[in-house]
């Protein structure tokens, strides 16, 4: 399985924490450095505020070397499709080829309030979302020299260039979420990976079904995507260090035990090899404390050989 290290920056972060992340977990042997995508705190002011995700992966892009980078997710209300591929692509060039797309049909309402940002009702984010994946995917598949045009609902695309293109030939896409039907058809159309965020073993077991069957559906075989599960992360040598890390992230070391992945690195090799078994064959682990590096060193020395 591989381990990528996956951060929510609107909790508080300046840039300069992101990147020791990054080059640290880039250092370590993490497969990635992932970020969401949003502009508000949860439960918290977030000091000193907000960065945004794209501008922060360009900078990343340029300072790191080898480490893969992408957003979980990046929300189709903030951007319109034209310039958010273009942006990808961009950071692409940048990065030599190592940006992974992350994007769902956006949920907090409050940040888009907070920004000005209009906020559709559910059913009109996912018919947009729809539109988005087809519309992005078709830029950068549209060849050298052909013209892309995309008639739809909400976005209407003529006679485009499809310019830039990425250094990859596609960027890998990424969509998550517990939808019981548009979800997994759509993942099934677009999506290079299907990620399931911070839910239990009989809910992955459950959701990665629904999907296999989509692709099934699409005569699409299910081998072509790939899956996995975001769940937080806090790992002690001993339970002295994992109840120091709980606390440093406003949580209780038994409720991370159920709901994430805490414990000795024994208890997460075990927990991690159960959601392999379902079928995971990358777990993003979520870390609150971006000043703790210790924290990464030592999951990439006692978990990740043994996953």
């Amino acid at each position: 399985m591989e381990l990528r290290i996956f951060t929510e920056p609107q909790q508080g972060a300046m840039y300069d924490d992101l990147l020791a992340v990054a080059r640290t977990a880039e250092e370590l042997g993490f497969g990635a450095f992932f970020r969401s995508d949003h502009y508000l705190g949860m439960g918290t002011e977030g000091l000193p505020g907000p960065s945004d995700a794209w501008t922060t992966l360009a900078g990343l892009a340029r300072d790191t070397s080898t480490i893969r980078l992408g957003t979980m997710m990046t929300s189709a209300t903030f951007r319109h499709p034209g310039p958010l591929a273009i942006q990808v692509a961009n950071v692409d060039q940048m990065s030599g080829g190592r940006v992974e797309l992350g994007i769902g049909a956006g949920w907090f309402a409050q940040e888009h309030t907070a920004y000005g940002i209009p906020f559709p009702s559910t059913g009109e984010r996912f018919d947009r979302f729809e539109e988005q994946l087809a519309i992005i995917t078709g830029l950068w598949g549209t060849a050298v020299g052909e013209r892309f045009t995309h008639r739809g609902t909400h976005y209407e695309v003529l006679d485009s260039p499809a310019l830039p293109k990425p250094t990859q030939a596609r960027p890998p896409v990424l969509i998550g979420g517990l939808g019981k039907k548009r979800t997994p058809e759509l993942a099934a159309r677009y999506a290079d990976e299907f990620n399931l965020p911070f839910v239990d073993e009989e809910t992955t077991a459950t959701q990665f079904a629904r999907v296999r069957a989509a692709c099934e559906a699409q005569d699409r075989d299910p081998a072509t995507m790939t899956w996995s599960n975001a769940l937080v992360v806090c790992v002690g040598a001993d339970e002295a260090e994992v109840e120091r890390r709980a606390k440093a992230i406003g949580r209780e070391p038994e409720e991370l035990r159920t709901n994430g992945l805490a414990g000795s690195p024994g208890e997460v090799v075990d927990k991690l090899r159960r959601y392999a078994a379902l079928g995971a064959e990358r777990a993003y682990l979520q870390v609150l404390d971006l000043g703790d590096l210790d924290h990464l060193r030592l999951i990439a020395a006692e978990v990740a050989p043994h996953v």
